[in-house]
């Protein structure tokens, strides 16, 4: 069922480029996804690299079945916040030479109606990444209190009718369960008084909730803070964000690990004693892709990529 729903992975090239890819060299791809990134990575190793790829939807897990036979390639079916214990598990602590987050939802995952993280096809409201684990966005909504709903869209969908939304959501819920993405996304369109007009009026709401619902925001916090641990001296941390959310919080974990802990001015230390609290180095400036990728793929014009390399 799942093979008809393509995936295009974005800024592919920058991101080989930026994974500065040694044949020899271990990685660790954290969001698998359907393999777009692990093939080429796999296309570049020789017979001493090593490829860890991680992923927390069982569609991916499938879908990596095409890599079974090459002794190279391993899939661990989990978080990739849990990179810290699958590189143990794999005796990878301290040993990788390039990892790969491309956060956020996959084409297939949206395209799939069944998956429910998209307001374009009706389907049951579910939006988790792995839909054997946690609840699904409508169990969610049917027992969440009005300041928990309004805070999460508010927050994580950075929209300013939040609460009208959570209130019509309180007050369509008690006449009937709202369990497809068409129930949600139509009280949306109800409830918010000034449309955009290049945008529906439910696509900050479905974020917010798709993010809350899989912790995502948790999810890269301790994925990054991971990394410091399983990335050797001089491996790279390559981060594919799709929103502003995220990309803040990566752009800041780099800038911080780039600049060491604060420290009151005017201690007597030397340039040496200040190195030391510094864990990575930023590569470059944010990336973003070509006006040619996003012809051809338009669900990459909202990517950034950004690289540090641990010191």
């Amino acid at each position: 069922m799942t093979a008809q729903f393509q995936h295009v992975s974005v800024l592919m090239q920058e991101t080989l480029d930026a994974l500065a890819i040694d044949p020899n060299g271990t990685y660790i791809d954290g969001t698998f996804g359907r393999g777009g990134h692990s093939g080429q990575i796999l296309a570049r190793l020789g017979e001493q690299g090593c490829l860890q790829a991680i992923d927390q939807d069982p569609q991916a897990i499938a879908a990596a079945e095409k890599f079974a036979n090459d002794p190279r390639f391993a899939i661990a079916h989990t978080r990739f916040s849990n990179i810290n214990d699958v590189a143990e598990k794999a005796d990878l602590l301290g040993k990788v030479d390039g990892i790969l987050l491309d956060i956020g939802v996959s084409s297939p995952q949206l395209d799939d109606a069944d998956r429910g993280f998209s307001f374009m096809k009706d389907g049951p409201l579910d939006m988790r990444m792995d839909p054997t684990s946690g609840r699904s966005a409508a169990q969610w909504l049917a027992e969440a209190e009005l300041e928990d709903i309004t805070f999460v869209i508010k927050k994580y969908g950075e929209e300013k009718f939040g609460r009208r939304i959570a209130h019509k959501i309180i007050e369509t819920r008690d006449e009937t369960p709202i369990l497809t993405t068409k129930q949600l996304a139509d009280l949306v369109d109800e409830a918010v008084p000034v449309k955009d007009k290049h945008k529906h009026p439910a696509t900050r709401t479905f974020q917010a909730i798709r993010i809350y619902i899989n912790s995502e925001l948790e999810e890269i916090q301790t994925a990054l803070q991971a990394s410091l641990n399983v990335l050797k001296p001089g491996g790279r941390l390559v981060v594919i964000s799709f929103h502003s959310l995220e990309d803040r919080i990566v752009k800041q974990f780099i800038k911080k690990q780039s600049k060491g802990e604060a420290l009151p001015r005017g201690l007597p230390l030397t340039d040496a004693q200040l190195k030391q609290n510094l864990t990575l180095k930023a590569l470059g400036k944010a990336i973003k892709p070509s006006a040619e990728e996003i012809s051809e793929n338009p669900r990459s014009r909202s990517s950034v990529l950004r690289v540090a390399q641990k010191l």
